[in-house]
């Protein structure tokens, strides 16, 4: 049964981190920002942006539990070992911000300290309630009352608008760049994070992955067939109003003379509700898929997902040096066709090595020095 648990959240989280890949190649790795042009690029940013790093956010709030659980049962307190393993992890995501600042490694480390905070409190409905306040986008509607209120910080530009380091990107040097990533090119994503919801958004995808553990719904999700089935219709219905409705809504909101900004941040209040609720229905398909006949047909996904943390590395080290200036700077010289049918080869690749990989050995480089590094020991089996 926990092996069964565990390899459908494997399935869960290489499906996410492939989306997150292609929508990386779609947006060459950030620099399709610099001249965006419409295009199948659409496409994907609204099938996956945003919704395959929620699912990561997800599936990293069930992982914490699964570590807690088997400590628990054998009558120690991971808490402390935990803490140290995202403090490695701050480290790993450092050095990866280093050539890819749009990193995420940093991010769900920092934010993965609350998930010991979280973890005392004992009644799911409290961690249920403190999610749902997360997802309703206080961070967002405080800057919406701000603006219709005439405060002067919440009618700027959001800072994330501003991007210094993007030229260096383009044109620049590797030590350039490297250098832009320690300080000046992270700041857009730091406050967009901060600006956008986001962060307090993942502490409820956490809340909500952690709880899930809790119930056993990956472990008897034949036991919540119903409920799943509710939840999809709930997911689909609001999904599918913000999209076809968003524009008439975002209109009503500027009628009532609120302003630009308040506007500007209702419509991401708008579009953070959205990659949720695409987040819950990704989930719940990806579910339905591994209960059914066509479990075969996402399986694949499990591999990647036992690596997640060496894929994640891997694909920035080699496509970054294929489009920024450093390297091939191919950034606009690859249709979004052409970007697409790479990434698509790319996944491809890293199915079939991920699947190689693993009939050799238990874990991927990367997550094997995480684990070593977590328990202080060496003799973590790599081979099998």
């Amino acid at each position: 049964m926990a092996e069964e648990r565990l390899q459908l959240v494997d399935v869960l989280r290489g499906f996410a981190l492939m989306a997150l890949f292609l929508v990386h190649m779609l947006e060459s790795y950030e620099l399709y920002w610099a001249a965006p042009q419409p295009g199948i690029a659409d496409t994907i940013f609204l099938l996956f942006m945003g919704k395959s790093f929620s699912l990561l956010a997800l599936c990293f709030g069930f992982s914490f539990f699964v570590l807690m659980d088997r400590a628990a049962r054998r009558g120690e307190d991971f808490s402390g070992r935990f803490a140290w393993r995202l403090a490695v992890l701050l480290v790993i995501g450092f050095f990866h911000a280093l050539v890819y600042r749009g990193d995420i490694i940093q991010l769900l480390a920092g934010l993965g300290f609350v998930l010991l905070l979280a973890h005392r409190i004992r009644s799911n409905r409290v961690l249920i309630a403190l999610a749902a306040f997360c997802f309703a986008g206080p961070i967002l509607i405080l800057q919406i009352v701000a603006a219709s209120s005439g405060a002067a910080w919440a009618n700027q530009p959001p800072h994330f608008f501003s991007d210094s380091a993007m030229p260096i990107y383009l044109n620049g040097t590797l030590a350039e760049t490297l250098k832009a990533n320690l300080w000046e090119g992270q700041l857009p994503k730091w406050w967009f994070m901060l600006e956008s919801g986001r962060l307090v958004q993942i502490i409820g995808l956490y809340l909500v992955g952690m709880v899930l553990g809790r119930i056993g719904f990956f472990a008897r999700a034949g036991d919540y067939v119903r409920a799943r089935w509710i939840a999809f219709a709930i997911a689909a219905a609001v999904a599918l109003a913000l999209h076809f409705e968003r524009d008439a809504l975002t209109g009503w909101f500027a009628a009532q003379g609120h302003g630009e900004a308040a506007g500007r941040w209702f419509g991401l209040l708008l579009g953070s509700w959205f990659e949720l609720a695409g987040t819950t229905l990704w989930a719940l398909i990806l579910i339905a898929l591994w209960q059914g006949p066509l479990r075969a047909l996402i399986a694949p996904f499990a591999g990647v997902g036992r690596l997640t943390l060496t894929l994640y590395i891997a694909q920035s080290l080699v496509f970054v040096p294929i489009f920024y200036g450093f390297g091939l700077g191919l950034w606009d010289d690859w249709s979004q066709p052409t970007r697409l049918w790479v990434g698509l080869a790319a996944i491809f690749a890293q199915l079939v090595l991920a699947a190689i990989w693993l009939r050799h050995f238990h874990y991927g480089p990367v997550e094997w020095g995480w684990r070593a590094l977590t328990y202080l020991r060496r003799d973590i089996p790599f081979r099998h």
